[in-house]
């Protein structure tokens, strides 16, 4: 049943791309949140600890900085590198800086709240391909590094 995504691994003709993705996610998500969460401490130490009163609006803009960034650059956060993963586009080609800006926001939206939040992880337990609301949402996949899985 290929749609839109005729350019990706199959998930049940090659199903290794697909094995394991969602509990890599997840522990991707804890080591970027982690990482996010060090780099932001850190920046809102720098002015004499004033940035500490706005904590949350530091954390936000380093999450998007981070994610979009590290997404642009390498189609996967350094969390996703540790663990063999990486985004692709529908037509199977690594993310650009505007579909990374993309998934992002529509990643930090769906996580603000508590329904989509809990859709998306449904979703990604129940798809073939395990894609959440944001993945669904901008025509991306999340796969093992072809060669590495």
């Amino acid at each position: 049943m290929n749609d839109t995504y005729d350019a990706l691994p199959d998930p049940h003709a090659q199903p290794a791309f697909y094995e394991g993705v969602g509990v890599k996610r997840l522990l991707a998500w804890v080591v970027d949140t982690v990482l996010i969460g060090i780099i932001a401490a850190v920046i809102a130490s720098i002015p004499l600890f004033l940035l500490w009163f706005v904590f949350p609006l530091v954390f936000l803009v380093v999450s998007l900085v981070y994610r979009i960034g590290s997404i642009r650059a390498a189609s996967a956060t350094p969390g996703m590198r540790l663990f063999n993963i990486e985004l692709r586009a529908h037509d199977g080609q690594r993310l650009d800086g505007s579909a990374a800006a993309l998934h992002t926001i529509a990643f930090m939206i769906a996580s603000a709240f508590f329904i989509p939040q809990i859709a998306s992880v449904f979703l990604m337990l129940m798809t073939d391909r395990g894609q959440g609301l944001h993945d669904m949402f901008t025509g991306v996949v999340a796969i093992n590094t072809p060669g590495r899985y």
